[in-house]
């Protein structure tokens, strides 16, 4: 008979051991349903994967056949811990659409957007500070933030973002609470997962709100070049250089398997990010940095962002117009004006994550809204990706999805669970009362 630990499990027998940080490290509920999505069956509309066969394979694979004979010395040996000084350079040339001007200095090279989030939040949060953050929010920032024993405050947002008097409000009942607030986290810009934009006078409210309150702002802003219109909103960084920690990437408008990102930080700050950086992985990639570089050195990566705007409008449109038609009454999205997601509230009484079984036998994948909470909120709402599917895959997997919604409310009018509202379609997040 195999000999069991006297503490602990017979699943683990190390759980008695973990640092109390570490039971918040559970699997996301977009992890869970990969194995699922990636089933050539199933239409995912799920995960936020760019659609990186659109980019000119052979011409990359080219530059960096050219790269590893010019200078593969270089881009397999050890880097900076701060990044490349050239790529840093071009980080500049990328974000200078947003109004973000920096000295090439200023900036911290890191792998991907995330590890970013994870540097400043190591940094400047100790366990029981208050990140504020949008509701919803990221479920990767949420992940970040839980993992650093962080409380999290959400605060209401609407179709123009983030709202300043609910922020104003959400700081002062944490400070009455004895609580500290750290920071403010927002993604502004085609938001994930709500597909909204923060409007320019929101964004300058918020900002001076973080500056009367003494707080950072970590603006995340890796969808900022993807506008169908072509325009780019002006980042909040643009606006003060002092307050705001600003994250981008290269996952959205290059190919996420690079997992190259960045942060633009004050000095002070980038020095302990760098330290920071030095002591989770030593430096980052100079190979993937170094693809990188190639790539915006000499491709026309502006034009190939054209062609990602374009790509994801006519899937964006798809998306709109099969929810139009399709959806139930009482059905609302939003409509965003960039970027990967559009965020659903379903009919009153039915419960996304309850659905979502019904949903897989049915063949069409989604997120249940609960994951982008920290608070149990967001059962009846949910995330639609259209970045990667085909447009005709976009509309069959909406017609599924519809069905499936239509079949749980018979079954919620049979049972007496469900009351549906009969009221035109729509889009936006409703507005909670903030009084």
């Amino acid at each position: 008979m195999e000999a069991q630990s006297p503490k602990g499990s017979r699943l683990d027998p190390w759980i008695d051991e973990y640092a109390v940080r570490a039971q918040s490290l559970t699997a996301s509920e977009i992890r869970a349903l990969f194995a699922v999505a990636s089933r050539p069956e199933v239409v995912s509309l799920a995960g936020g994967m760019p659609f990186v066969s659109a980019l000119p394979l052979q011409s990359i694979a080219d530059s960096v056949a050219k790269m590893i004979r010019d200078q593969g010395s270089y881009a397999l040996q050890y880097g900076s811990g701060q990044g490349d000084l050239t790529l840093r350079g071009q980080i500049l040339d990328v974000m200078s659409d947003t109004g973000v001007s920096a000295h090439p200095d200023d900036v911290v090279v890191t792998t991907g957007s995330q590890m970013a989030l994870d540097l400043v939040t190591k940094v400047f949060c100790d366990p029981g500070d208050v990140v504020l953050v949008e509701a919803p929010s990221y479920v990767g920032a949420l992940s970040v933030f839980r993992s650093y024993q962080c409380d999290v405050e959400h605060v209401a947002m609407d179709d123009d973002g983030m709202i300043p008097e609910a922020l104003a409000e959400t700081i002062a009942a944490v400070r009455a609470s004895g609580r500290r607030p750290k920071m403010i986290y927002t993604v502004p810009t085609y938001h994930n997962p709500a597909g909204v934009t923060q409007t320019q006078s929101r964004r300058d409210q918020v900002l001076e709100i973080a500056q009367r309150e003494g707080l950072l702002i970590l603006e995340d802003d890796p969808y900022c070049l993807l506008g169908f219109d072509g325009a780019v909103p002006t980042a909040i960084r643009a606006r003060d250089s002092d307050q705001v920690v600003y994250l981008g990437s290269f996952s959205k408008t290059i190919a996420s398997g690079l997992r190259v990102g960045w942060a633009v930080a004050p000095h002070g700050i980038r020095e302990k990010l760098v330290l920071a950086a030095e002591a989770a992985v030593l430096c980052p990639s100079n190979f993937t940095q170094s693809v990188v570089s190639e790539y915006l050195g000499n491709e026309p990566w502006r034009e190939q962002v054209d062609v990602f705007r374009g790509l994801y409008r006519d899937r964006r449109d798809a998306l709109l117009e099969s929810l139009q038609q399709l959806m139930p009454p009482g059905t609302h999205w939003t409509v965003p004006a960039g970027g990967f997601y559009s965020w659903v509230t379903l009919p009153e009484g039915l419960d996304a994550t309850a659905m979502l079984p019904r949903a897989i036998s049915e063949l069409v994948a989604y997120v249940p809204g609960t994951g982008f909470f920290d608070n149990g909120d967001g059962a009846q709402n949910l995330r639609l990706s259209y970045c990667y599917p085909e447009p005709e895959r976009i509309r069959e997997g909406v017609r599924r999805l519809a069905s499936v919604i239509e079949t749980e409310i018979e079954i919620g009018q049979t049972f007496g669970t469900t009351n549906t509202l009969h009221h035109p379609h729509g889009s936006g997040i409703p507005t909670p009362d903030i009084a």
